[in-house]
């Protein structure tokens, strides 16, 4: 390093250090060709204390861009108060726990924040947590906003969410998931009043009904991911009203919608099209065939599909999915009673970036579905499969599982009468040292396959 630049002293992170760096390299080559020549100013001895004299603002930020994690980019802020000025402008994600003044406080210092989390854990509620007052603080003081989550924060109302509404014009995002207060009134404001929306998450709000969906459609065109697990007024008609405003639906989530049925998922699988890539459907009993065949025909870009609990799907349907959706990935299909060998069998040899799936509880499924792998194809990249309660199985479809899924990170075998530990052990199975199997584990134990379900 030549005499016109001093380095910091040791304590300095190497993050910082190197960004610096790239920093110095950069301004020496337009010094050479006569750009600038702040970089070249010369300091006394030891003169690694007077870099703010030798430092634009611009090119502090420039160093902050170029610092990766976390960790690095809070210690540029330690410096000084002058760097800790330019880190706060540079933020724009901020998770907290805070009351109206500090809310105002918050964005006095970070301007420029765009994500804003102030969800609650559901284990550590703090009395009395987010409320309206705060959402009021939001909407006049965080006015560029694009994502904003409010997961089980409960003290909010339909009050305090219509602000959102009147405040936020750019936002995109919102998790309201678990507030259990509001109903279609206040959120039909932020449908009004915030038309850039592409993400809302409203599992769990029971209160709700088809007006909201009705509201997103005619106000939120852009809406792609919509999350109402849970939301049990919703019916057919919603999810049919819902696809006649947003046409491009990429995920949509109304397990436990038990109102929902083949009219609603077919509407949404031929207006979303090649556009839809996930959708779960846990427990609409009355999901049928017709709507696997509708996804069938129209979502050819299928990556995630969740039917456990679906019990009047077949194994015609099943089968056009697997030769339609090759793209699927993670599949759920736990208690669909209907269900036999053809379709695990249809599934594994034609669907090859299948990762995860889940037959639980399909007490049809034997060792025939896992025979003559090698002769049907089974190639894929399978990380997770859950087979627990299949009574029919033994360790000969075990033992085949193991031998044709050479990437398997998880299987459960819990509650299956013919597979346990000794009976493997037994047979000579031999799992891959990094296969975790849930012989009798508690639903509570950690579960590898989380992420992926």
């Amino acid at each position: 390093m030549d005499q016109g630049f001093r380095w910091p002293g040791s304590g300095w992170g190497a993050a910082t250090k190197q960004a610096l760096r790239e920093l110095h390299e950069t301004e020496r080559g337009k010094e050479g060709r006569g750009s600038s020549p702040a970089m070249s100013a010369q300091t006394p001895a030891g003169g690694g204390a007077l870099i703010n004299e030798v430092l634009r603002d611009d090119e502090l930020r420039a160093v902050l861009t170029r610092l990766g994690p976390e960790s690095e980019r809070d210690a540029f802020g330690l410096v000084c108060r002058r760097w800790l000025r330019i880190q706060s402008s540079e933020r724009r994600r901020l998770r907290a726990r805070a009351g109206p003044d500090m809310l105002r406080r918050l964005a006095a210092r970070f301007p420029g924040v765009l994500e804003l989390d102030l969800s609650q854990s559901s284990s550590r509620s703090f009395f009395p947590g987010v409320i309206d007052d705060d959402l009021d603080v939001i909407a006049g003081s965080f006015r560029n906003l694009r994502v904003l989550a409010l997961h089980n924060c409960k003290g909010i109302s339909d009050v305090g969410v219509a602000k959102l509404g009147d405040g936020l014009p750019s936002l995109q995002s919102l998790d309201v998931s678990r507030c259990i207060k509001l109903s279609d009134e206040g959120l039909k404001a932020v449908a009004l009043g915030c038309q850039k929306l592409r993400q809302l998450h409203i599992m769990g709000c029971k209160l709700i009904t088809d007006n909201l969906l009705i509201a997103l459609s005619k106000s939120c065109p852009q809406l792609d991911d919509l999350g109402a697990a849970g939301c049990n007024r919703i019916t057919d008609a919603g999810i049919s009203a819902l696809a006649h405003g947003c046409h491009h639906i990429k995920s949509l989530d109304i397990s436990k919608c038990n109102k929902v049925g083949d009219p609603g998922v077919s509407k949404i699988a031929e207006v979303s099209s090649s556009c839809l890539v996930s959708i779960k459907l846990l427990d609409c009993s009355k999901v049928g065939d017709k709507s696997i065949y509708s996804l069938a025909k129209f979502c050819r870009n299928l990556e995630t599909l969740f039917i456990g609990g679906c019990r009047n799907i077949s194994d015609a349907s099943i089968q056009a999915l697997a030769l339609a959706c090759p793209s699927l990935r993670s599949l759920r299909m736990d208690w669909c009673l209907k269900i036999t060998d053809t379709s695990l069998r249809s599934l594994l040899c034609n669907c090859k970036l299948l990762m995860a799936i889940d037959v639980g509880c399909c007490d049809q499924i034997s060792d025939a579905a896992f025979l003559d792998g090698e002769g049907n194809g089974f190639h894929s990249e399978l990380r997770v499969m859950k087979i627990s309660s299949c009574v029919r199985l033994t360790v000969v479809g075990v033992s085949r599982v193991i031998e044709s899924f050479k990437a398997l990170e998880y299987l459960d075998v819990r509650s299956c009468p013919h597979i346990t530990r000794d009976s493997c052990e037994q047979a000579g199975v031999q799992f891959p040292a990094g296969c975790k199997v849930n012989f009798d584990g508690s639903l509570l134990e950690f579960d590898p396959s989380a992420e992926r379900f």
